[in-house]
């Protein structure tokens, strides 16, 4: 069990690293490209947000969910063994999630605490279901059944014209506000405009069914017990590592050259979220199943252990990046956004994950949990069963 509970540590700061990256290398969702730089330059930046956009930009979310479920499942567990239900709890702890969520979306309007504080409480009901149920929905939601009705739909009427997404407008209007706004009209933006933008958006490439999915699977997979080293060990993820891979190469080219190639917007818009999804998703698990290969090899224990500190405190760590980084980026502070291509914004991550990293240590080493895992722990145990 100690050991199952260390990688899944280690498993979340990963994730959470891969995160930082994506994020400062997106100015906080305010993309922009500085003006006269070197053309080694700019190819250089274009080669490295291409490289590190496809290693974790939908995979380290994607993973972050698993993570998600898969602790919901211990947390659900540790309290039926002591004769408890943790439903209603689960719930409060939720909407204290949400909390945490809106003083994020004041920094970072990409915010996923909010979106998974609501969809967290699905986890509910479907924890009452045996394990065959819990797999079959998990299944049915990372099939993406509605973009297959559009994609039905457009099969049909491939001649129909489609509009741009609704969340573009909204995306569109961050330049009002982020570049040049003071803080609080920083924050009213990213709370109304970018609030809307990033929900439409999640809707429109699935993300809701896909997060859903992979909490589901979480859930299952705690059950399963497919983490425990000592009940599935190397052979199993070796297994994981060999068929996410064959399944990740066709559905990754096939998305970038078969379904680029279709004239039909209304047939490639759903059929891009779809194959993007399950291509993500696909990746998230080479990466998942390498990093727990390599955390049980005694040669690479130490160094992926790093990790383990930034897992412990992750909602800290997730809304400390987005304070920091919006102050750097955005207008009302530094405004970097003006001056940091992929590169430099890559070696301001850095710089962020090492300062955060000893914070973690220093933390962890006076303390059980992370200052805002703290806070949301004894909101959540405030009253008794």
């Amino acid at each position: 069990m100690k050991n199952r509970l260390f990688v899944i540590d280690a498993l979340r700061g990963f994730a959470i690293v891969a995160i930082m990256l994506l994020h400062n290398i997106e100015h906080f969702d305010y993309y922009f490209t500085p003006e006269n730089l070197p053309n080694w330059l700019i190819i250089l930046d274009k080669w490295l947000w291409e490289f590190l956009f496809f290693l974790f930009a939908g995979k380290a979310y994607a993973m972050f969910a698993l993570l998600f479920g898969l602790t919901f499942y211990i947390q659900s567990h540790n309290q039926n063994k002591k004769g408890k239900d943790f439903g209603l709890r689960f719930a409060w702890r939720m909407l204290l999630l949400f909390a945490f969520g809106i003083v994020n979306s004041a920094f970072y309007q990409g915010d996923i605490l909010t979106i998974y504080a609501v969809l967290g409480l699905f986890l509910i009901p479907i924890n009452r279901l045996n394990d065959k149920a819990i797999f079959i929905i998990s299944l049915v939601l990372f099939i993406q059944p509605l973009q297959w009705i559009e994609l039905m739909y457009a099969l049909n009427q491939p001649a129909i014209e489609l509009t741009d997404p609704k969340s573009w407008t909204y995306f569109g209007k961050m330049g009002e506000y982020i570049p040049n706004g003071s803080f609080w009209e920083t924050v009213e933006g990213n709370l109304s405009n970018g609030k809307k933008a990033v929900l439409l958006w999640n809707w429109e490439n699935g993300r809701y069914f896909l997060i859903l999915s992979l909490f589901v699977l979480g859930l299952w997979s705690g059950r399963r017990k497919i983490f425990v080293w000592e009940i599935k060990g190397a052979d199993f993820w070796q297994k994981v590592l060999k068929i996410s891979f064959s399944a990740f190469l066709p559905l990754y080219f096939g998305n970038k050259y078969f379904i680029s190639s279709i004239s039909s917007e209304a047939i490639k818009r759903p059929l891009n979220v779809i194959i993007s999804s399950w291509s993500n998703t696909a990746f998230m698990f080479v990466l998942l199943a390498s990093f727990i290969l390599l955390f049980h090899n005694k040669r690479f224990h130490k160094t992926l252990d790093y990790f383990s500190s930034f897992g412990k405190m992750s909602l800290s760590n997730y809304i400390i990046q987005s304070i920091i980084g919006s102050t750097l980026y955005y207008g009302f502070g530094l405004g970097l956004y003006k001056y940091t291509g992929t590169l430099f914004a890559v070696g301001i991550a850095l710089i962020l994950v090492f300062f955060l990293g000893k914070f973690c240590k220093w933390w962890l080493t006076n303390h059980k949990r992370g200052p805002l895992e703290t806070i949301w722990h004894n909101l959540t145990w405030l009253t008794k069963n």
